[in-house]
């Protein structure tokens, strides 16, 4: 999940981790490259929809956002992919399955949430931290090392 949501906050151009000099450099190329992708996303868009983000054409934030939303599950799969189901009782996801906070469940189908009669697969993912500011997350690892 940790890195499910730095992917995130990679691809929304929200990542604050600059490492050392080579780190941070690799860094940039990567940002470099997902500019010039979300750029070719940008001129694909018809007339309408790239009035949406218009005034951001340089770092596509508001473009790589509507991205990652529209796109989260399936990355979260990718990185999940368990169909022995070998993550389901990974004591690091806490109960996000259900409907509120108090009922919730842990999320130990292939790590996705099933549906409200527990039937199917939604392949919804079970962790929201890819919203939690990062610094935030990083006060939770670094209380958790203590």
């Amino acid at each position: 999940a940790r890195s499910f949501a730095d992917i995130g906050d990679i691809v929304r151009g929200r990542d604050l981790y600059r490492g050392n000099k080579q780190e941070k450099e690799q860094r940039e190329k990567l940002d470099e490259k997902l500019k010039e992708i979300f750029k070719k996303i940008h001129n694909g868009l018809d007339g309408k929809a790239q009035a949406r983000y218009n005034g951001d054409t340089d770092n596509f934030y508001q473009l790589r956002e509507d991205w990652w939303n529209a796109n989260r599950q399936e990355i979260w799969k990718a990185i999940t992919c368990d169909e022995e189901n070998k993550l389901a009782s990974a004591s690091y996801f806490r109960a996000t399955c259900g409907g509120d906070e108090k009922t919730g469940t842990q999320a130990s189908h292939k790590c996705r949430c099933k549906d409200k009669k527990g039937k199917n697969e939604t392949d919804q993912v079970p962790t929201y931290f890819d919203y939690v500011p990062q610094f935030l997350r990083w006060f939770e690892e670094w209380a958790e090392d203590l």
